[in-house]
């Protein structure tokens, strides 16, 4: 009797709450290797030099993750945290790197005339600057997506409307890769929170540094463009 209770109460809590399964690998590698594909074609102007060397340290991180996760993302371990940080981390300062470039670039007038490749290596970049801060997200809230299938942190760090709304969500639902990259993705183009809210004070903080960097980087590149195109 005892027992039949505690699975009732269980079920009763949603899942983003209690521990599961952990989430499927697939999304965020898939995020990932797109990163690395966009570092490789980037004009090497934009890019830390030699343009190979981050990306070949970005796959060699991943793999490692891979061989420790294969599969759901549920197994924890200091080492595994610690490369899953470090391959953020690595992401995070090529794209800093390349947005720095390219703001430079646009401001003394050094870049070329041809709103093509004006226009697409801006896109890159931003795409990865999207990337790289969905990743943070996801690496950040609860102590990353192993501690939350542990369910090890009662408190999120970003409220998503299903949290709030939990008569009208499934309760299998959790938040996953796609919802971060969804937050990163609104936050860049809205610069500000949409229906995801931030509630500890890192998450503000980053949130307001990627809504920066996305109006610095989007205005500046948008108005050369337009001068080119006259």
């Amino acid at each position: 009797m005892t027992g039949s209770k505690d699975d009732t109460t269980d079920d009763q809590v949603p899942a983003w709450a209690r521990r599961t399964t952990g989430e499927s690998r697939l999304a965020a590698t898939a995020a990932i290797v797109g990163v690395i594909v966009l570092q490789l074609v980037l004009p090497e102007q934009f890019s830390p030099q030699p343009q190979w060397l981050l990306p070949a340290l970005e796959a060699m991180l991943l793999a490692v993750l891979f061989i420790g996760n294969p599969v759901r993302i549920d197994r924890e371990g200091r080492w595994l945290r610690l490369v899953s940080l470090g391959l953020t981390a690595v992401i995070g300062i090529a794209t800093a790197w390349s947005v720095c470039r390219l703001v430079l670039a646009l401001i003394n007038g050094h870049v070329g005339d041809d709103p093509i490749v004006l226009l697409g290596s801006g896109g890159a970049i931003w795409l990865t600057n999207l990337t790289a801060f969905a990743l943070w997200y996801w690496q950040y809230d609860r102590g990353g997506p192993a501690a939350r299938a542990h369910a090890r942190k009662p408190f999120p760090d970003f409220m998503f409307v299903q949290m709030q709304n939990p008569d009208l969500t499934d309760p299998t639902w959790e938040p996953e890769f796609a919802d971060y990259l969804y937050l990163s993705f609104t936050n860049a183009t809205a610069f500000s929170p949409t229906d995801v809210l931030p509630m500890s004070r890192p998450a503000k903080l980053t949130m307001m540094l990627e809504a920066a960097i996305s109006v610095i980087t989007m205005s500046l590149v948008i108005a050369r463009a337009v001068n080119v195109l006259k």
